[in-house]
């Protein structure tokens, strides 16, 4: 299948043949970020099975904490859909943002101004090299394809888009959906 060409606010879904990656073995990644220095982006799908007061006793908030990437994974970063209450928040696309004032984001969500349908939190990021991606892509790792979830990118209902994409994406990719994640136990 040929990729189109990755953008910001496009979707990088994993190829089946990622196997033992930990993680981006059935990923899919938002982008972010896409210019001639890199790309940036987080993985929508992979809960860390730890919650931001877990992570940061002074927030008051249970709300589920993603694995963003392998990059950073000691810094929280966050999207949402409320840039009017978030200072310094960075358009992606399709009112998809990224970052902002994280003082404003701790006191809207001590305050329970801020649900979690509204936001996400990642640790780390995924992260690459315009020519690494390039690379990547023609090595068939990913699939690109458009972001037509922006409605259900910050829901905690997104681990089920891998199989997902694959369905949409047919042929090979719809046998790859039902398969279990090591195809050894099969």
């Amino acid at each position: 299948m040929k990729n189109k060409a990755p953008e910001r606010g496009n979707l990088l879904v994993s190829e089946p043949s990622i196997i033992g990656d930990h993680s981006f073995s059935r990923s899919v990644v938002l982008l972010t970020e896409f210019n001639t220095e890199g790309v940036v982006g987080f993985i929508l799908n992979k809960p860390l099975g730890c919650t931001l007061d877990q992570l940061i006793p002074e927030i008051s908030t249970e709300l589920e904490v993603y694995q963003g990437g392998p990059v950073d994974t000691d810094n929280l970063y966050f999207l949402h859909n409320i840039p009017e209450l978030i200072p310094g928040s960075h358009l992606i696309e399709d009112g998809i943002y990224w970052g902002g004032d994280f003082h404003a984001v701790s006191d809207l969500l001590n305050k329970g101004l801020i649900t979690g349908e509204e936001i996400k939190f990642f640790l780390g990021y995924s992260g690459w090299e315009t020519h690494q991606l390039s690379e990547e892509l023609e090595g068939n790792s990913w699939v690109v394809v458009e972001n037509t979830d922006s409605k259900n990118i910050l829901s905690n209902n997104m681990q089920d888009i891998w199989k997902k994409k694959m369905k949409k994406l047919g042929g090979e990719y719809e046998l790859w959906s039902n398969a279990p994640e090591n195809p050894s136990y099969n």
